[in-house]
């Protein structure tokens, strides 16, 4: 496998960026195809309601009934919290890509989603926060545990002071599996049913617990951590020249890294206390804003978020009616697409091709 994720270690390309035109037509295309997507997710389910009620829903025509309070209080949390986790991660996904300058870079595959996960089964299982479990200790000790991932990810993937992107790689994968397992054992010794289902969501994936008031922190931490990286996406370009040229044009990129991984990892957390580990997302999402504009992250970063979240009201789309009335976990649907795009990207170029 070593040489596999050897062959996929070459450094991220810096293409050229794409014409205003063009990139415009992109971040239309791409709203307008999430708001279409949005709209079939209101009107699509185990209730079908016909499009002129959801407008009148959505607008504040409608009286009272069924079908309102279905688009309003069920559906509509769902749709938006699949826009925010899936820009979330698309957006963290890209930052770690340009970080460790490999193109297999992803929250999931990294181990910090596992890492998320494994915090929030914790504090499910032990019960810690009582009350404002879902809203303050939930997303704490996600974070905890994908900091803690993070941490030994990287403890792990530096030796002799040197870091590849391949050992990167591999350590996360290594973490990520003792991380799942460390979760599915703490489910299983707990013994208790009740808690059983819920922590279990973490581990597949799902948008099923969406609420109006445990959309606000993954909203909020989304707006101001897309800012703050659309704010370094001049060091973010700087990183993909290079090591040696990032140092040479000012960089300092241990603390640089070292500050990125943190927000990333808190984006991460968050994300994952509020949806679950839903895997690949950031790794595909990603690829193909690069491949529509170019690499460089003010215009990458907008583009990877917004086909971040259109992949995953789709993927939820998809979830709730392919085996209606059954809500298969949205993390086993992005899983059997992004399984098999890693391994068209591991086998994409050849040997020693850079990306």
């Amino acid at each position: 496998m070593t040489a596999v994720l050897d062959r996929a270690r070459t450094p991220v390309r810096a293409p050229a960026p794409a014409r205003p035109v063009r990139y415009a037509l992109v971040v239309t295309g791409l709203a307008l195809a999430l708001a279409a997507a949005g709209l079939a997710s209101l009107a699509l389910g185990s209730v079908r309601i016909p499009p002129g009620q959801v407008l009148d829903a959505l607008t504040g025509r409608a009286a009272p009934s069924p079908y309102r309070t279905i688009v309003l209080d069920v559906r509509l949390p769902r749709v938006l919290l699949g826009v925010v986790v899936g820009a979330g991660l698309a957006v963290v996904g890209a930052v770690l890509q340009a970080l460790v300058r490999n193109r297999l870079a992803d929250p999931f595959l990294l181990g910090i989603s596992s890492g998320a996960s494994a915090g929030a089964v914790l504090v499910l299982v032990l019960g810690i926060g009582g009350g404002v479990t879902t809203t303050i200790a939930l997303p704490g000790g996600a974070f905890a545990g994908a900091l803690l991932a993070l941490v030994l990810v990287y403890g792990l993937a530096r030796r002799g002071g040197t870091m590849t992107g391949a050992r990167l790689v591999l350590a996360g994968v290594a973490v990520s599996y003792v991380l799942s397992a460390l979760a599915t054992l703490l489910l299983v010794v707990a013994g208790r049913p009740e808690q059983f289902q819920e922590a279990l969501y973490w581990s597949l994936g799902g948008l099923g617990s969406a609420r109006w008031d445990t959309l606000v922190l993954p909203a909020v931490v989304l707006a101001l951590g897309v800012g703050v990286l659309l704010t370094l996406a001049r060091p973010l370009d700087l990183l993909l020249v290079g090591e040696e040229g990032a140092t040479v044009l000012g960089l300092d990129t241990a603390r640089f890294r070292a500050a990125v991984f943190v927000l990333a990892s808190l984006v991460t957390a968050v994300m994952v206390a509020a949806s679950g580990a839903v895997g690949f997302i950031g790794l595909m999402a990603p690829h193909a804003a690069r491949l529509a504009v170019g690499a460089p992250h003010r215009r990458l970063l907008p583009v990877a978020a917004l086909g971040g979240a259109l992949a995953l009201v789709l993927a939820d789309l998809a979830a709730r009616t392919v085996a209606a009335p059954q809500d298969i976990p949205v993390g086993v649907l992005t899983a059997l697409t992004g399984g098999p795009f890693f391994l068209w990207l591991m086998r994409r170029r050849p040997e020693g091709a850079p990306l």
